[in-house]
């Protein structure tokens, strides 16, 4: 139910919403929603307490739409939009998905394994969550990234991730070059 989500200050450990990280972001969500209220149908907001009207917070909001393209961008906020579809179009659904050229993170909660395979093949997302959280990737531990439009490049645990730390160069002796084709590699945080 999202009327018991607590919102709040994430200092607080009971709190499940946190504010938008700026006011710029929190203005992004506001004008999505106030589009979504002409274009889609707004199912539920959530509300939000007295301690919330200063600062960048914004209301958790469900929003039922009939058509993926109605989705211009990314939305990073407590916003989650509902696409109902038939069980015969799940393909090309999923394929209009992957054509907007976003893939940040997909979550798929199926008690058929082949059909969860089928699905995870399907998608076009850098992340996808099968029968569990979907929030729950360590930045900088644990792999998370995007593709497409969603992608910054190398993420911890990717494949591109560990020469991000490396700079090769060569040691000398000062007798002579150590072996010509050798180097070091020297991981550090630079």
């Amino acid at each position: 139910q999202m009327n018991e989500l607590a919102i709040g200050d994430p200092v607080d450990i009971g709190v499940d919403v946190g504010p938008a990280i700026d006011e710029e972001a929190r203005a992004l969500l506001v004008a999505h929603v106030e589009r979504m209220q002409k274009e889609a149908t707004i199912l539920h907001r959530s509300r939000m307490p007295e301690s919330t009207a200063s600062g960048t917070f914004f209301a958790p909001t469900l929003i039922e739409i009939d058509d993926i393209s109605l989705l211009e961008r990314e939305v990073f906020g407590p916003v989650l939009h509902v696409l109902r579809y038939r069980g015969r179009d799940l393909q090309k659904t999923i394929a209009a998905v992957n054509a907007t050229g976003y893939g940040l993170t997909m979550g798929l909660h199926s008690r058929i394994d082949s059909r969860a395979r089928k699905l995870a093949a399907w998608s076009g997302a850098g992340n996808l969550y099968i029968n569990r959280n979907m929030i729950g990737a360590v930045v900088g531990v644990q792999p998370f990234g995007g593709r497409g439009l969603s992608g910054t490049g190398p993420k911890a645990g990717g494949p591109y991730y560990l020469p991000r730390f490396a700079a090769e160069f060569t040691v000398s002796n000062n007798i002579s070059a150590v072996g010509g084709n050798a180097t070091l590699l020297s991981l550090g945080s630079d």
